[in-house]
């Protein structure tokens, strides 16, 4: 199948493909929307089985960037990047070895080949560190050290943004605006699963992990008291709320007859296979809080920094806003008898038509081409 023949490159602007022999890069960049401004979206190290694999996953990533941005009326597009781990890291996206460092200037090449229709940042895999090494090739990279006049690791706001999601979603599902006493199961514990834990925690949650690294559920044990499961499990054990904060497509016509949750609530992109499971859901009474909205913590953090600035306040008061603004598509769900995906796509693509149709498009500051002159 071809580019153009996949679903999921409908409605995007542009695909980009860039490969490095010296370094072993291999990454493709796609902008879905440029409409609102620069494409910002993460990017994301992943062992794909292949490239039409990596293909599909930063196809629909940068499609759910445009919506989250859109949702969160923050003036960027939406766009994505996905790097295949060269042979020689054995398929190990978190290695930290030889060669690293000079396959993330690489990639600074190539987003900076682009000439700030895309703006980087951390996603799956991706440090502080790699991007202070792309920023060392481009100018279009943000999520930067505070040290170095950035707003940091976004991972802890993403988290703050999934805790306030669910309570949203619990107040609605339990009539309660506890979490104290209830199930809550988290599939992934990186660095956004691992704070939300930490939160969901201290607001008197029993947890229910999972995680590939043994060491890591292991550490939840012992400081949460949280029960731990195999990864496959934890997607159909019974709970009040299962967090997905891992790989997306956990909910998929597999597994969705099997949940046994009120609740679906967690910070891992494209959560459903595909957006019909929307209905399944709403259908089986789970509230669903769309991805791309739950975790819109990290892109609001990081969203000063595309403009210069640092505004850790700005970041606070827009978070805060992320309870309301997920209660607000549950309760047109709800009153519409749509399932909540359905609701928070029509909302992100009007405000992008609008800005379109209404002559507000962001255009990209393109150097002039000089005039020829004529001959005598």
């Amino acid at each position: 199948m071809s580019v153009f023949e996949n679903d999921a490159f409908k409605h995007h602007e542009s695909v980009h493909f860039f490969s490095d022999e010296s370094t072993g890069l291999q990454a493709i960049i796609a902008i879905h929307s440029s409409v609102l401004g620069p494409a910002l979206g993460g990017c994301r190290v992943v062992n794909y089985a292949d490239s039409h694999e990596a293909l599909e996953d930063v196809l629909r990533l940068s499609r759910g960037m445009s919506f989250k941005n859109s949702l969160a009326e923050l003036e960027l597009g939406g766009g994505k990047s996905v790097i295949i781990p060269p042979k020689n890291w054995n398929g190990d996206p978190r290695h930290d070895g030889k060669g690293r460092a000079e396959l993330f200037r690489s990639f600074g090449r190539a987003v900076q080949s682009l000439g700030g229709r895309y703006i980087a940042a951390e996603d799956m895999n991706v440090s502080v560190e790699d991007a202070q090494n792309m920023a060392l090739e481009t100018d279009y990279v943000v999520g930067l050290d505070v040290a170095r006049g950035g707003m940091g690791d976004p991972s802890p706001l993403t988290a703050e943004g999934v805790f306030l999601g669910i309570r949203a979603c619990v107040r609605r599902a339990f009539k309660t605006d506890s979490l104290d006493g209830l199930t809550v199961s988290v599939q992934g514990l990186g660095k956004v699963g691992w704070r939300l834990c930490e939160d969901l925690h201290a607001a008197g949650a029993r947890l229910i992990v999972a995680d590939i690294v043994p060491e890591t559920t292991a550490r939840a044990a012992r400081l949460f008291g949280a029960k731990v499961v195999d990864t496959d499990a934890i997607v159909t054990i019974k709970a009040d709320v299962f967090a997905p904060c891992a790989r997306g497509a956990v909910i998929n016509d597999d597994t969705i007859g099997a949940l046994d949750v009120r609740v679906v609530a967690g910070s891992a992109n494209n959560q459903l296979s595909h957006g019909a499971l929307g209905h399944d859901l709403m259908q089986r009474g789970i509230i669903y809080a769309p991805d791309y909205v739950i975790n819109a913590g990290g892109v609001i953090n990081i969203a000063p920094e595309t403009k210069g600035q640092v505004n850790h306040e700005w970041v606070s008061k827009k978070i805060k806003k992320m309870e309301d603004i997920v209660g607000e598509i549950v309760d047109e769900a709800m009153k519409s008898n749509r399932s909540t995906n359905d609701v928070a796509n029509e909302i992100a693509t009007r405000r992008i038509l609008d800005a379109r149709d209404s002559g507000r498009a962001w255009k990209p500051a393109f150097v002039k081409k000089p005039t020829l002159r004529q001959s005598a």
